[in-house]
């Protein structure tokens, strides 16, 4: 079998890149609803703070308020820290939706499925497949 030029198979290579770039779909852009995992966890992070500081406080203010020992501070401290953890499992169910489909259809790293893969597989090469 004899190998062709250098500069066929160079062409050939180009045309193949060319066609797979033409069929790769383009990332969606981040919108307001999609969040890195860092931004994800801070948020996170602070719906609990929140939760346990909102319910501190009213705890505080309540047995300050009536002259009690601080029965309601650590009541509405534990309500609050329900209150954070249920604002968390919320918003975990939030991103887990909003992901769905798109993400299963795309590769880890982010490229296109895989047609543009087979795109630029070499059909007469015995050794790419």
């Amino acid at each position: 079998m004899a190998k062709e030029p250098f500069d066929e198979r160079l062409k050939r290579l180009e045309d193949r890149i060319a066609a797979a770039k033409a069929t790769r779909e383009d990332p969606p852009a981040k919108g307001h609803g999609e969040y890195t995992q860092g931004s994800l966890a801070w948020r996170m992070v602070t719906e609990l703070v929140a939760g346990m500081a909102l319910g501190l406080g009213i705890g505080y203010a309540i047995d300050w308020a009536a002259g009690t020992r601080p029965i309601f501070l650590v009541v509405f401290a534990l309500l609050g820290f329900a209150a954070g953890v249920r604002t968390m499992l919320r918003t975990a169910a939030e991103v887990r939706e909003g992901r769905g489909e798109a993400a299963l259809a795309r590769r880890p790293d982010g490229a296109a499925p895989r047609q543009a893969d087979r795109a630029l597989r070499d059909p007469d090469d015995p050794d790419e497949e």
